[in-house]
Parts: C-alpha cells; sequence; structure tokens
C-alpha cells in the first residue's frame, strides 16, 4: 500500500512539484472550507427549526445548532488565514479534518436518526462531496473515509434495532465509492495543477530564450524596444530623468577580421558580463540590440550622477584588458557611448530618444573610446576615460 501511494504522490511529477502544487492547493482548500462551512452553517440552523417545532426534540436540535455554530466557527476562522501569508498547512489539514468530523455527525444524524429509507442517499453522496471539494493527499482522505464509515457503524449500533446489516452494508458501499474518488480526484486534480504549473514553466522559458541574447545573456532588442515603451508609459509623470545610452565596441569588425570570429564571440561575451554586472550593481537595464551594439535605460533623481555610471562603466571594460591590436585609440578593447538624457513625460515616441542617443553616440565615434552626453535641457558634453585623459 505503501508502495502505491509512493507511486501515486510522485508518478511523473517529481517530489519538488508535488510538493509545490500542493501548497498551492492549501489556498484552494481555505476558499472552499470558508464557503462549505458558512453554507453549512445556514442550512443546520434552518433545519433546527423543524425538530423543536414540530416534534419537540430538544437532543436533535442542540446537534443540528452545535453543528452551525462550529460550521460558523470554521468558515470565519478559514477567512482570516486567507488574509494571512505563510499559513502553516498542517493547520489547514487540522481545519479540514474538524470539518469532515463535525459534518459527518450532520449527516449521521440525517441518515441514521431522522429517516433512513428516504435519506439513505446522503451518506455516500457526502463523502463524494467532501472529496470534490478539498484537495489532500490519497493517505489523508483514506483516513477521513474510514474514520466516516467508523462513525457510521458505532451510530447504527447505537441507535438502530431493525435492519441493522442493510446500514453497514449501505455504509460499506458508500465507503468503497469513495474510495475510488479518494484515488481518481486529487489524482486527476493535482495532475491538472502540476500539468499546468509545468505548461507555465515552459511557456517562461520560451518567452525567456525569445527575449534573451543566447551569445552574451544579456536582452535582446525585441525586449530592450517593449522594456523602452513600458518606461515611457509607466513614468510619464515622474520627476526623474530617463537616460538612455547607445554603445558601440571600437573597430570590432578590424578585431574579428585579426583574431577570427571565436575569439570575436568571446569579446561580446566579456561585454555581456560587464553589462550584467553594471544591471546587479546600478540596477541599469542592459541590452544587446545589434552585433556588436549595446544600449542600457535608468532612472537618475540627480542628474549629475549619470557620471558616475559611465565612469564606471567604462572602467569596467577597461579592467578586461582584451589586447586589440588592431585598435586605433587603445591596445585594449575600448567602446565609444552616446546618452541621452531626457525629463520624464518629455518625449512620448521611443524612436525619437533612440534616434538622439544614436546621435549622440555618432558623435562618441568620432574620437572613440569615449562616451558623449546630451539632452533637451543639457548642453552636450565627452567623458573620456582615465587612460586617455
Amino acid at each position: 500500500m505503501h508502495k502505491l501511494l509512493y507511486s501515486w504522490r510522485f508518478y511523473t511529477y517529481g517530489r519538488e512539484q508535488y510538493y509545490e502544487s500542493m501548497n498551492k492547493m492549501f489556498s484552494a482548500n481555505l476558499n472552499n472550507l470558508y464557503r462549505t462551512s458558512t453554507i453549512v452553517s445556514i442550512i443546520a440552523v434552518c433545519c433546527s427549526v423543524f425538530p423543536i417545532l414540530l416534534e419537540h426534540k430538544i437532543f436533535e436540535t442542540c446537534v443540528f445548532l452545535f453543528v452551525a455554530l462550529l460550521s460558523f466557527g470554521i468558515s470565519r476562522y478559514s477567512n482570516y488565514l486567507m488574509q494571512q501569508i505563510n499559513v502553516n498547512n498542517r493547520l489547514i489539514y487540522f481545519l479540514i479534518i474538524l470539518f469532515y468530523t463535525h459534518i459527518i455527525l450532520f449527516c449521521v444524524y440525517l441518515d441514521i436518526w431522522s429517516s433512513p429509507i428516504s435519506l439513505a442517499a446522503i451518506f455516500p453522496c457526502f463523502l463524494i462531496c467532501t472529496l470534490l471539494m478539498f484537495v489532500n493527499s490519497p493517505l489523508v482522505n483514506l483516513i477521513l473515509i474510514f474514520s466516516a464509515l467508523a462513525v457510521y457503524i458505532v451510530s447504527a449500533l447505537i441507535f438502530i434495532d431493525d435492519n441493522l446489516g442493510y446500514y453497514i452494508l449501505h455504509a460499506f458501499v458508500a465507503s468503497l465509492i469513495s474510495v475510488y474518488f479518494n484515488w481518481q480526484i486529487p489524482k486527476l486534480r493535482m495532475g491538472l495543477e502540476i500539468s499546468t504549473t509545468m505548461l507555465e514553466d515552459e511557456k517562461n522559458k520560451y518567452f525567456d530564450q525569445s527575449t534573451v541574447d543566447e551569445l552574451t545573456q544579456l536582452k535582446n532588442r525585441r525586449d530592450f524596444m517593449h522594456t523602452f515603451h513600458r518606461y515611457i508609459s509607466n513614468y510619464r509623470t515622474s520627476d526623474y530623468w530617463l537616460c538612455v545610452a547607445i554603445a558601440d565596441i571600437d573597430y570590432f569588425k578590424f578585431y574579428n577580421d585579426h583574431y577570427g570570429h571565436p575569439q570575436g564571440d568571446e569579446c561580446l561575451r566579456s561585454i555581456g558580463s560587464v553589462l550584467n554586472k553594471l544591471k546587479d550593481d546600478l540596477g541599469i537595464y542592459t541590452a544587446r540590440v545589434g552585433g556588436e551594439e549595446f544600449a542600457a535605460l535608468w532612472f537618475e533623481k540627480d542628474i549629475t550622477n549619470v557620471d558616475n555610471v559611465i565612469y564606471q562603466w567604462t572602467h569596467m571594460i577597461r579592467d578586461l584588458k582584451m589586447q586589440h591590436e588592431k585598435s586605433k585609440v587603445s591596445g585594449y578593447i575600448t567602446m565609444s557611448i552616446g546618452v541621452f538624457i531626457s525629463k520624464c513625460g518629455a518625449h512620448s515616441d521611443t524612436q525619437v530618444l533612440y534616434d538622439f542617443a544614436d546621435k549622440a553616440l555618432y558623435a562618441a565615434k568620432g574620437s572613440r573610446n569615449c562616451a558623449v552626453i546630451c539632452g533637451d535641457e543639457i548642453k552636450q558634453y565627452k567623458i573620456s576615460p582615465p587612460e586617455s585623459k
């Protein structure tokens, strides 16, 4: 039995995915606890009226009122738990078992103490419906089913004198049906949940692949333009400055011709690692938008901090110390950078801003190994790396 349960729990899914999906299911269980407990409390209050009015049965009325009060308490508490973070899963299991317990008493009363012939379907319907309401492991559901069966049989032995075999047979048939559903329903629901999770993971994986440059592990031009649009749309009313930088590796064609394309790819990877580090250290969005062309987007509260970003950028490129014998400005790999700075909301067209940054890059490539910074309210100026000063 243990082997059978184990094979179900991790069947084609894996332990981690199983537990991750079960944790997601607990929120659904809490929602169902809240709804079903509320419904049961209302039904129990309504049912408590009839025994006292029609037959003056105090005990039955107390049972209904107790069920109603317990259901209402569980519904309120589950509603409170839904507002919390990191709820203990064992506590949710306890609430589900408590709900099973008092609802079992409720159904046992209807099926045995009231009108057993006409209400014979209540017990199996209850077991099947509760299995549909909550997503538990098969082992937990088996325990709940056998507990319900035990309560039913004990109640029948205590309160029923005639046709006792009918009630016990009725309970066993209901339990067998429930065991079958206990196996199939959680398996199907867990399979659906895990399949959905796997499809979502595949979707995210392919989306990442479609937006990430494979060589440098930077974002690609497609993602850059999408992010550019989002930045302009979301920060229209901000007091910040939007900085757009376009950069180009100096004399990269000469580098490729001299060292070969494999070494050229290695150079691009190194530049990519620099820009990825720049992203991690300063929170700057970076992307590869062409062959040896790169771009960056970021916001500044203080416009004078742009120089610090450019200095760090050029320092990191210099620290690579990648030899470039065919360069006309340095013995190592260098970059030309064009930066355009605009007040958020001043421009709504990404192409206009991109063209301004590209013109700044064109100005920087006149000297190479430098950065040219300009903007709507900024006079154009140039920053050279330390070794060029």
